[in-house]
């Protein structure tokens, strides 16, 4: 069932349009990811999606709701993780989940919530002395403060370490964990692979694909390549005749083995049989970043 519907969205700046007939639902309780670099309308997008902004053109639905015409209802449906979040530097934890939580006519434990987000020990640090990583896991407990049934988490981790960066993941993975939909926005190949259930490719203001990110990548290309350096010679044919195999080249004092499904397993048993041994083994795969290329005709950073 779906809990966000997007259909012809349309907005402009002037002459601008940012968004261009954009349309994708989410389901409930999935982690669903927009992705594209910076200036494809991502953030134009949710925060139409928020009720922040006005469409031009086309219509959203959350929970059955219209983000400008049902702003109050929206507000206990729907928490946001904006792109640029910032508090008063004086601010303390504590002071701001006792604020954001009075804006809420059900709120959350705001103690437990800062409790799972390990910030207990901060409640009484003011906000600019909290490092990168804390003042993000902040703006997280302030989105979920109102025990929304959506999340929308905007460029979560950019400006985290990869530290910082992976713990976040975790939590937006416990986040979904119970039972909140999310819809995430980034411009991370990694971040969107790692937790995504389903993507939808984002640029210049229209959506190219929207699929699991390992339906884009078949999309593009399913193959494997298998490299390898075999410890004797082996007749290419017996290879060959395996179905998982659809080429074998040599490169150099490698062998290139290209292919689809349990390509490793096929050719690893068979090298076994024969008493060859795979030196240097290395799996290739087409990745997300090959398959927004491919889609796009430019990497996400162009």
């Amino acid at each position: 069932m779906a809990i966000i519907e997007v259909n012809d969205l349309v907005k402009r700046y002037g002459s601008h349009t940012a968004v261009n007939g954009v349309s994708f639902a989410v389901e409930q309780g999935e982690i669903f990811g927009i992705l594209g670099p910076n200036g494809a309308g991502k953030t134009t997008t949710v925060e139409c999606i928020e009720g922040l902004r006005s469409p031009d053109g086309g219509s959203i639905r959350v929970g059955g709701l219209d983000p400008r015409r049902d702003t109050s209802e929206l507000r206990e449906l729907l928490g946001a993780q904006l792109q640029e979040s910032e508090l008063p530097d004086k601010l303390k934890v504590s002071e701001a989940m006792e604020l954001y939580s009075s804006f809420y006519r059900a709120p959350a434990d705001w103690r437990e919530l800062i409790d799972t987000l390990n910030l207990t020990d901060k409640l009484d640090t003011r906000y600019k002395k909290l490092s990168g990583g804390q003042k993000q896991r902040l703006s997280i407990a302030l989105a979920l403060v109102g025990n929304p049934r959506v999340a929308v988490l905007d460029e979560l981790t950019t400006g985290l370490d990869p530290q910082a960066r992976r713990d976040a993941w975790d939590l937006i993975e416990g986040i979904r964990d119970r039972g909140v939909t999310i819809l995430l926005v980034t411009h991370f190949m990694e971040e969107a692979e790692r937790l995504c259930d389903r993507l939808a490719v984002v640029d210049k203001g229209r959506i190219v694909a929207t699929d699991t990110p390992a339906g884009l990548v078949a999309k593009v290309d399913d193959r494997q390549r298998l490299r390898f350096r075999p410890s004797a010679p082996i007749d290419h044919a017996l290879l060959t005749a395996l179905p998982e195999v659809a080429s074998v080249e040599r490169a150099g004092s490698q062998l290139v083995v290209t292919g689809t499904g349990n390509l490793l397993l096929a050719v690893t048993t068979t090298l076994a049989r024969h008493q060859v041994v795979a030196g240097d083994l290395r799996l290739e795969q087409t990745s997300l970043d090959d398959a927004f290329v491919a889609l796009t005709g430019r990497t996400i950073d162009s």
